[in-house]
C-alpha cells in the first residue's frame, strides 16, 4: 500500500480530493500538523464527496510523530527544488509519498532531514510556481500505483 502525507497542509479542498484519491486508490493519507483547516469543515467534506469514510486517513501530531510510525518507509519529498524527476524512480508499496503546504512547499529543515530518501520534481513548464497539491499527489500516486501493478483495481 502506497502513502501519501500532506505536511502541514492549509487548503481544505486540496485534502478533500486527497481523500477521494486514497479511497480509489487504496493509498493511506497521512496528514501531519498544524493544519490549516478542521476536518469537518464543509469545503473539506464537500471536496471528498461521499469518500470519507472509503479512506484510510491518519492524522499525526508532527513529522517526527508520522515518521516513527512507519519507520521502515522509504520517503520521497516533492519539490519543486529537486532535480530528480519523479518517474525515474521505482516505487515499492509502503513508500511515502511527502509533499509540503500548499503556499510555501516543504521547508527546508524537512528537506534535509535524514529519514528522506530522496527529493523528487514534477516536471513542468520554466517560469510556472507550482501543480495544485492534489493534483501533483495523483500524478505521484498514479505513477506508483502503476508501477507496482494497480494492486486491488479492477
Amino acid at each position: 500500500m502506497l502513502r501519501i502525507m500532506f505536511f502541514e497542509p492549509r487548503i481544505p479542498q486540496n485534502t478533500g480530493s486527497a481523500i477521494r484519491l486514497s479511497a480509489v486508490t487504496g493509498a493511506e493519507l497521512h496528514l501531519v500538523e498544524p493544519l490549516g483547516f478542521d476536518l469537518s469543515e464543509p469545503k473539506l467534506r464537500r471536496a471528498g464527496l461521499d469518500y470519507h469514510d472509503l479512506a484510510h486517513v491518519v492524522v499525526h501530531a508532527n513529522l517526527d510523530a508520522a515518521l516513527a510510525a512507519m519507520p521502515a518507509a522509504r520517503v520521497f519529498a516533492f519539490t519543486t527544488q529537486a532535480t530528480r524527476r519523479f518517474t525515474d524512480v521505482v516505487y515499492e508499496p509502503g513508500d511515502i509519498l511527502l509533499f509540503g503546504p500548499e503556499p510555501t512547499g516543504l521547508p527546508a529543515e524537512v528537506l534535509a532531514d535524514p529519514r528522506i530518501t530522496d527529493q523528487l520534481v514534477i516536471p513542468m513548464i520554466p517560469g510556472r510556481r507550482s501543480l495544485n497539491l492534489a493534483n501533483s499527489a495523483a500524478l505521484a500516486v498514479y505513477e506508483a500505483w502503476r508501477q507496482t501493478g494497480f494492486p486491488g483495481a479492477v
